[in-house]
Parts: C-alpha cells; structure tokens; sequence
C-alpha cells in the first residue's frame, strides 16, 4: 500500500507553500507520482535538493504533466518537526474557556457575585514572549491571563504565589493558578466582581481596550510621573515638619487602575 492513503487529503496543498516545509514529499493524484526534494527532477532538469515550492509555478508532472496544484503531501518530516503555535493556543484557549463554563454552571450561576448578562469569553489572545496572553471574561471577572507555550511547563506552578510580569505600560501583579483541564497558568485580576458591565459587548470592549493599553508605554511615564509627584510632596511634608496630610496630597496612580479605569468611566457615560 502506498503513502497516499495516510495522511494526506484532497486540498492538502493546491498551490498554497505555506501549507508545506522545504522537505516535503509530494505525490500527483492523478497518476501517483513523487516528487521528493533530495532526488529533483531531472527529466526536467530540476537539480536534487530542490523543495517542491520552490519549483517553477509552470512544472508539470513529468508522468502526466498534471500541474503542481494536482499533488498532495506525501510525508512532511519539516513540518512535523514545527507544530504550528496559533493551533497550540487556539485548543489552550479553548480548553480555558470550557473550564470556566463549567464552573460557572456548576457553581457560580445565580450567585451575588455573577452578572448574568455575561458568558464566558476569551478576548485578543496573542503570542506574546513564547506564551499565550488574552483576556478572560467570566460572569463575576474579569483577568489578564497568561498560558503557557510550547515547550514551557507550568505544572509546578503553586496556587496563591505572586509574580510581577513586566509590559511596556509597566509591571503588573500576576497570581499563580492550577485547573485541572488546562494546568498552570497566570491572572492578573481586572475587576470582579463584574455589576458595572452592562452588558458582554461593553465587558469585550473594555478587554480589547485594556490588551491595546497593555502595550502602551506612555502609561508607564504618566504613572511614574504621579509616583515622583507623591514623593515630592511627601518631602515638602517631611521638611515642613507639617503633622497633617492634606487631603489633597496627590496619591501614586495604580497602572492597572489606569488601564481600566478610563474605559469603564468612559463605557459608563455612553451607556
């Protein structure tokens, strides 16, 4: 029995090189001839060591002169080697928002702390340093939250432990977490509970606003221009010998309050 009954499909590469590594085996549908890249092709003077997407967009088949979109993967030992990392994390995601469907259902639905105009939402998942960063919405929070990529393992994460994970806005506490499903990962808590949500499309506003914000290095100096502020008065205060605060005294701005502070405000008024 030959390779092109395993593995391989109609459509498996029609033109596309994408779909395939520079060590692809292909095979013609139509009369089942392989093209492998170490061999080439010499009838048509194609020298060994050529990927079939680098051959040229008029070689035919040299058995039956079908096109190069008539073959199907035969082996791709290339792209076996590279599992692909957008699949990784759209199945991580995935799995993350199952659990929490089903803990919803199991025990958070019709509790005070649920907002039952909101589901269960991923929102703006990224690659981001090898990992996988997104928002979480769930009916009583709403989190940053971090997965871990390929060849990371967060197995031996522990529950509770605290790390602060660093973005161009600035430094942000993250909470080590473990779910049965999905193992460990990382949250940063953005609001919970969730009452101020109106409704789920404000909720995934406010998380894609937050995503775009995390990335914004002005944040960074408005906070750390709030917190040299602070300390500059507490300074004047100390030299004055002054035993009362006033109540004016400015206070160091939270950049995780900065960043989704404005848009609840801002949700709240077009409401």
């Amino acid at each position: 029995m030959t390779g092109r009954t395993a593995g391989t499909f109609e459509g498996s590469y029609l033109g596309d090189g994408t779909r395939i590594s520079d060590a692809a085996e292909m095979e013609c549908k139509i009369c089942w001839t392989p093209y492998r890249p170490e061999e080439g092709d010499e009838m048509r003077q194609v020298p060994p060591g050529t990927p079939f997407r680098a051959l040229p967009a008029d070689w035919t088949c040299p058995t039956c002169d079908a096109p190069k979109t008539q073959f199907m993967v035969l082996r791709d030992p290339g792209m076996e080697e590279k599992p692909d990392p957008a699949a990784r994390m759209n199945a991580d995601v995935a799995a993350l928002v199952a659990e929490f469907r089903e803990i919803h259902a199991a025990n958070m639905r019709n509790t005070p702390l649920t907002n039952e105009s909101l589901h269960v939402e991923a929102v703006g998942f990224r690659e981001w340093e090898g990992h996988f960063l997104g928002v979480l919405i769930a009916p009583w929070f709403m989190n940053l939250t971090l997965l871990p990529g390929p060849g990371t393992d967060w197995s031996q994460l522990r529950t509770g432990e605290k790390e602060l994970v660093a973005f161009p806005s600035g430094h942000y506490e993250f909470i080590h977490m473990q779910r049965d499903r999905i193992g460990g990962y990382k949250a940063c808590s953005l609001f919970s509970p969730m009452s101020e949500f109106a409704s789920q499309l404000y909720a995934t506003d406010v998380a894609r606003a937050v995503m775009a914000a995390l990335f914004d290095d002005k944040i960074r100096e408005e906070t750390d221009q709030a917190l040299t502020q602070r300390r500059l008065r507490e300074a004047e205060l100390a030299a004055a010998e002054t035993a009362a605060v006033p109540k004016s005294a400015p206070v160091a701005g939270s950049r995780r309050a900065l960043i989704t502070g404005s848009f609840t405000a801002r949700g709240a008024e077009a409401s």
